[in-house]
């Protein structure tokens, strides 16, 4: 339908377009036809039959170009998955695991559009704020994820009471996407289980034993305990300046503003982002595993993983994220009921670098990621892991 109705827009001003341009032509014809002798005619005749089909010419390929675009930015589904590891600087404690997996909609003109949830999640989300403008494009979103902290320690069956407590989630988000080229607003609806219901413990000795080989941790009976958590995330991205084009070398800057609400995480977060390299793609860059972090897909139908041509690139990127933190379940504890846990520091912050590639339909992406210290007892300053990011547009 969305092609249909651009074909037709285009239709229309290639067709106002070479009336405007042959309206003048035939009236001079018709003047001159009049003043001259018969024999005049027929090259007039043969005048107007060359230059009907150049008008003719002009509406398909408005036409075909139009369709095209719409093809490209609206029937295109992004999956990326995504692992954060400490291992790749070789420890393992505080944030120590992370996967996530997410998939985004093609580009909608409504919500509905996507079919993928029962009829009141989209009632529900007709009442959240930030994703109702019109004019622009919406996506859905799906994602699926688990989490593991450990603390320094892991050897011992009875962890310090002052280090980081052992914690797993588990969760289920719901995310809507409101964009154009140059900015974004994500708001997500997230739910999920902390406690051994999260499977952290599983999920890691699986991964020690059959995986890496190596030793298991000792001290999950102590984690913090079961409690179902939801939280409503909003964030928006803005690119404020480009340079250059999607051919060739570009470079732009990215900023971004946010916050959590809910009974896991309540915080509130800016920082921006800066990425420079050749054939850059037209997304909002590669982020860390977050709730609404999600910007993998394109934004633009000059992206190079959905045109014809010079399907490739490679960029730098630099991103800081700064959070104002009131709550940290996976430091604070159980919200409902007494469990360990340890004192937070109120502010954080994330400074990450690395590089993505494009090549055909398929972005790869790593980042050596520093967090600062999280909470008061932490013994060191900053904690280092590593994040990568496979996405295929499809």
């Amino acid at each position: 339908m969305k092609t249909i109705l651009l074909a037709t827009v285009a239709a229309a001003f290639a067709v106002v377009s070479v009336f405007g341009q042959t309206a003048p032509e035939s009236e001079e014809k018709a003047s001159t036809a009049a003043s001259t002798n018969a024999s005049a005619k027929p090259d007039a005749a043969v005048t107007a039959e060359e230059s009907a089909p150049t008008g003719i010419d002009k509406i398909k390929s408005d036409i075909e170009k139009l369709a095209a675009c719409a093809r490209n930015k609206s029937l295109t589904w992004t999956i990326s998955v995504m692992h954060e590891n400490d291992m790749f600087a070789h420890t393992d404690c505080d944030y120590t695991a992370g996967t996530k997996i997410s998939w985004i909609s093609p580009d909608l003109t409504d919500f509905r559009e996507a079919g993928v949830f029962p009829d009141e999640i989209y009632k529900f989300s007709d009442y959240l704020p930030f994703i109702h403008e019109k004019a622009v494009q919406r996506n859905v979103a799906i994602n699926i994820g688990q989490n593991m902290y450990t603390p320094e320690d892991t050897e011992t069956t009875n962890p310090d009471p002052t280090d980081r407590p052992y914690c797993g989630w588990l969760y289920l988000g719901i995310a809507f996407h409101n964009k154009t080229e140059k900015w974004l607003d994500i708001v997500e609806m997230n739910m999920g289980v902390i406690g051994s219901w999260s499977m952290a413990h599983e999920t890691q000795d699986f991964i020690h034993e059959k995986v890496r080989h190596c030793p298991t941790c000792n001290g999950w009976s102590h984690q913090i305990g079961n409690e179902p958590v939801v939280n409503i995330v909003w964030e928006r991205k803005m690119r404020y300046w480009r340079l250059g084009d999607t051919y060739g070398p570009a470079a732009d800057a990215i900023a971004h503003l946010g916050g959590s609400l809910g009974t896991l995480y309540t915080y509130a977060n800016t920082g921006f982002t800066l990425r420079c390299g050749w054939n850059l793609p037209m997304d909002f860059g590669t982020t860390t595993i977050r709730i609404a972090g999600d910007v993998n897909a394109p934004a633009s139908g000059d992206d190079p993983r959905l045109r014809g041509s010079r399907r490739w690139g490679i960029h730098f990127f630099g991103d800081v994220d700064g959070r104002a933190v009131a709550r940290d379940g996976t430091l604070d504890g159980n919200l409902f009921r007494d469990s360990v846990s340890v004192d937070k520091l109120p502010f954080v912050m994330d400074v990450s670098g690395g590089t993505s590639i494009v090549i055909g339909s398929w972005k790869i992406s790593y980042a050596e990621v520093a967090r600062s210290k999280e909470f008061k007892t932490q013994k060191t300053e900053r904690h280092v892991f590593g994040s990568i990011t496979v996405s295929y547009t499809y």
